[in-house]
């Protein structure tokens, strides 16, 4: 906070405005380091990411067990769907169950990712709220 303390007409008049220039000052050069040092701090870092983790969940009777395979075919169970919407039908029926059965998708580790991610959305059309994808645990 600065203060005008300078020669004037009457020693008792005080000014009483707040001089905001350094405050300023300050800020701008903080902003400058701030948009330097970022880029650099994200770029530089070397990361490893996971590979996979494995959840064991225990496999329920009420669980539906989604399939893709390698085409790209999506089965119910062991029935083919012939039709994403006739999934996403099956799939209400089962979201409206309380307390609501997990969805398991089991995907070909070849199979393209536009088919799961056509299970993905039938389950989000549905209301589906636990979606769990299946794997062959590493031994």
């Amino acid at each position: 906070m600065a203060m005008n303390v300078g020669p004037s007409g009457d020693e008792d008049e005080v000014l009483n405005a707040i001089n905001t220039t350094p405050l300023v000052d300050v800020m701008l050069v903080l902003l400058i380091i701030f948009l330097i040092t970022i880029p650099v701090v994200t770029t530089s870092i070397q990361l490893q990411l996971p590979k996979e983790t494995v959840e064991e969940r225990q496999s329920k009777p009420e669980n539906v067990v989604i399939s893709v395979d390698v085409k790209g075919d999506i089965f119910w169970y062991d029935t083919k769907m012939n039709d994403v919407e006739v999934l996403v039908g099956k799939l209400k029926m089962v979201s409206t169950k309380s307390p609501q059965p997990e969805v398991h998708i089991r995907g070909d580790m070849a199979s393209r990712y536009n088919s799961v991610g056509k299970v993905i959305y039938a389950c989000q059309r549905a209301g589906i709220t636990k979606v769990s994808f299946i794997t062959d645990p590493q031994h």
